[in-house]
């Protein structure tokens, strides 16, 4: 079996496992990034501004336990667990693609840190090619019960990519915050590679190697990389949700969409959710390596 198999594979098995872990949070993320934002301050007539429905992570939990059950954090998980396996695949696929065009020969060249975070870079300008509709629909499942009701509501994820492709068509339906998509994904994933690898290098014993590291290694590594991947860039996160869900968004460039909220919003309104985004983003990520290096030594 080729490397670039292995990875394809493991890579599955670590988008799975990581994606059942951080679907609830992440659906927290989402309506805590989407909720009440518009193109322009929407000032009732009393003159004082509308508020947001959720005072913070723990309340937008406990509403969303309250209104729809627990099954309701995972709105919408069918298409992004897919899509998490896929994207998982797919990037780890192409890190050592791109690890290989820069020269890595296993056991005789090895990278240097700032190579391998640079794989990781290239490795996030091919992902959003398949992560842009799976999280399009993600985003529009989980909020749907939470917009106005100028937001289409779906019956499930093909429905919505039925209706996405018959309302607004491919390149502005399902893959609609495209730019976003790769603004978060190129700095995240030369972050999340480097971040991860750099951890590996400093715990591997003297004169030892990266394959003689062990799991604790893999999990610390992988938690690290989760949460400089979402510290990154976050803004491009909480620009690509109002774009892919918020109507007033749907015709505005990245550009314009981030400057209204920043606007309204400030940086707090562009980091909103992130604090809920790191606490997933550690253990499942966490996850992701671990289960990725140990269904490799099994392949």
């Amino acid at each position: 079996m080729s490397d670039s198999l292995k990875d394809f594979i493991a890579g599955c098995v670590g988008g799975f496992a990581g994606k059942l872990l951080d679907y609830p949070f992440d659906t927290i993320k989402v309506l805590l990034q989407t909720q009440n934002v518009t193109s322009k301050q929407h000032v009732p007539s009393s003159g004082t501004p509308a508020p947001v429905m959720y005072r913070g992570a723990w309340h937008c939990f406990n509403h969303t336990l309250q209104t729809k059950g627990f099954l309701g954090l995972y709105n919408g998980l069918s298409a992004p667990l897919l899509g998490s396996m896929g994207e998982n695949a797919i990037l780890f696929f192409a890190y050592g693609n791109f690890k290989t065009l820069l020269g890595e020969v296993p056991g005789k060249k090895e990278l240097s840190l700032l190579e391998l975070s640079m794989a990781g870079a290239g490795a996030g300008t091919v992902v959003p090619f398949v992560l842009t509709p799976v999280e399009l629909i993600k985003c529009r499942l989980q909020v749907q019960n939470s917009m106005s009701s100028e937001f289409r509501a779906y019956t499930g994820p093909i429905d919505c990519i039925r209706q996405t492709l018959k309302t607004e068509g491919l390149v502005n339906g399902l893959y609609k915050g495209h730019g976003a998509t790769l603004l978060r994904e190129i700095p995240g994933n030369f972050f999340w590679y480097g971040v991860y690898e750099g951890t590996c290098i400093l715990m591997t014993p003297e004169g030892g190697t990266k394959a003689d590291v062990g799991t604790g290694t893999h999990l610390l590594g992988g938690a690290m990389a989760g949460i400089a991947y979402w510290t990154a860039f976050y803004p491009a996160d909480t620009v690509k949700s109002a774009i892919q869900t918020n109507p007033d968004f749907a015709k505005k460039s990245f550009g314009e969409t981030f400057m209204s909220m920043y606007r309204n919003e400030g940086y707090a309104g562009l980091y909103r959710g992130w604090g809920v985004t790191v606490l997933r983003a550690a253990p499942a990520h966490a996850l992701i390596f671990a289960c990725y290096e140990e269904t490799l030594k099994w392949l």
